[in-house]
């Protein structure tokens, strides 16, 4: 059974940076994708960044290109999301995710496996 634990969420000012942790266990043999997802009171889960974990392929919603970074330390097995100039808009539970197989990188509905999110709010 796959584990995933997000850490590194909190309050941080608009401009500023926050770096996401995803600490996963128990998987299977081969290669996932990972992506982080969003989620703001009141609206639906928004798909981030993803990644594949066995090759360098790379998926970014469009607001937040050039400002986010998804990385992986195969070693540690931990995902990490890299956020600067963080808006208020962007104040959100974060959760990590991962499934074998996907069509759409970006879209929740496509995986399995969840973390229990953590909380990033923007706020001045």
């Amino acid at each position: 059974q796959v584990q995933l634990v997000e850490s590194g969420g909190g309050s941080v000012q608009p401009g500023g940076s926050l770096r996401l942790s995803c600490a996963s266990s128990g998987y299977t043999q081969g290669s996932y994708y990972m992506a982080w997802f969003r989620q703001a009171p009141g609206k639906e889960r928004e798909g981030v960044a993803a990644l594949w974990t066995g090759g360098s392929a790379t998926y970014y919603v469009d607001s937040v290109k050039g400002r986010f970074t998804i990385s992986q330390d195969n070693a540690k097995s931990t995902l990490y999301l890299q956020m600067i100039s963080l808006k208020p808009e962007e104040t959100a539970v974060y959760y990590c995710a991962a499934a074998r197989a996907v069509t759409r990188p970006l879209r929740a509905a496509e995986y399995r496996y969840w973390g229990q999110g953590t909380q990033v709010t923007v706020s001045s």
